[in-house]
């Protein structure tokens, strides 16, 4: 793959910091309250749902932009879960994609729409046979 952009980013665990090379992004980490923490900064799971949720709600806007179809009022929620590994007894992600799709994508055109966003978002190729993700549309 020749990279067209790279971001960088240094953590050094859950209960630490996450910092940006470019210094956009310096956050506290911590465990949330459902995993025994003091839900004091945030954590791995919800930067990765941010992640994907901006980067799956871009591929609908390119895709959306070459089908010629409105997606200005569409938004895109990512639940991330994090659980047991019934495989490994390590832990294992799964993440929900929800789109709230205006009235003109309601029903089968929306789902079209999401579909093909999923096969192109490069969240979605990275996660693809590795982590369940479910796709919603609302």
């Amino acid at each position: 793959m020749n990279a067209l952009y790279t971001a960088v980013a240094t953590a050094n665990g859950r209960e630490g910091r996450a910092v940006s090379s470019d210094g956009q992004i310096d956050l506290p980490l911590g465990f949330p309250q459902a995993l025994g923490g003091n839900g004091q900064g945030t954590n791995p799971e919800q930067l990765f749902a941010a992640g994907y949720a901006a980067c799956f709600a871009s591929a609908m806007g390119s895709i959306a932009r070459q089908e010629k179809i409105d997606v200005k009022d569409v938004s895109i929620t990512a639940e991330v879960s994090i659980g047991k590994d019934e495989k490994d007894g390590g832990f294992g992600l799964a993440v929900v994609l929800r789109a709230e799709m205006p009235a003109h994508l309601e029903g089968e055109p929306g789902r079209e729409l999401l579909e093909k966003t999923h096969a192109y978002c490069p969240y979605s190729k990275a996660t693809r046979g590795n982590i369940d993700v479910r796709l919603v549309v609302e």
